[in-house]
């Protein structure tokens, strides 16, 4: 019994640690579904009226705007298993009370890149957002080409000379001359815990089968 004391002892203590781990990334999971279900709730809210004081806590807020594009906008590097590749159109828009913000337009496929899209008056449903896509493996962008790697919404603005503001178009009246939007959604929101869960609780079978094999192996040993 001495000789399998201490064999038993850590794989009972291994297997509580693993399980427990498992058990957090599971009470994680209900945390972070219920954060996502507000966060849906958010963006399905009724749309208000542009704020005139915007900032970063205003997170998919859904909000109108009228006024008129520009024709001056940046391409960002998209694409789709369904779509293909293509690009988000980011467009430099003029509200109807004079405010020079960011519209993310939506996609549209390569050969569709260079379609006139010169200005044109829309009136647009959609979302507050500040995208979280620039990592430290992301290219700068291309200015030559004016072909960008992520939404960066102060250097956007820097580069098309509006308010740090960027609307997510949900739903567009007017010309939108072949621009498909891509709305706001959760679905980009990583959400690992499960399979988190599951990884710690098949760590804690392997220890227990391990700690049973070694007991096995001592118990046959002769003396």
């Amino acid at each position: 019994m001495r000789r399998i004391l201490i064999p038993l002892i850590f794989g009972i203590l291994g297997c509580a640690i693993l399980i427990n781990l498992g058990l957090w990334q599971l009470r994680r999971l209900d945390e972070k579904e219920g954060l996502l279900a507000r966060i849906q709730a958010g963006i399905e809210a009724p749309a208000v009226p542009l704020p005139a004081a915007v900032d970063p806590s205003m997170k998919y807020l859904p909000v109108t705007v009228s006024g008129t594009t520009t024709g001056a906008e940046i391409d960002v590097l998209s694409g789709s298993k369904e779509q293909g590749g293509g690009y988000q159109i980011v467009s430099r828009f003029i509200t109807d009370d004079g405010r020079a913000i960011l519209l993310d337009r939506g996609f549209v496929p390569q050969e569709l890149r260079h379609a006139e899209r010169g200005p044109t008056r829309l009136s647009v449903r959609g979302n507050l957002h500040w995208p979280d896509e620039k990592g430290s493996a992301t290219p700068e962008p291309n200015l030559d080409e004016n072909i960008w790697f992520a939404r960066d919404v102060p250097a956007m603005a820097k580069a098309l000379d509006t308010e740090p503001i960027l609307v997510v178009a949900r739903f567009v009246e007017g010309d939108a001359q072949g621009v498909e939007p891509i709305p706001v959604a959760i679905e980009g929101i990583p959400n690992n815990h499960l399979s988190y869960a599951v990884q710690w609780f098949m760590i804690a079978a392997t220890w227990a089968g391990m700690t049973v094999a070694l007991i096995w192996r001592i118990r046959q040993r002769k003396y």
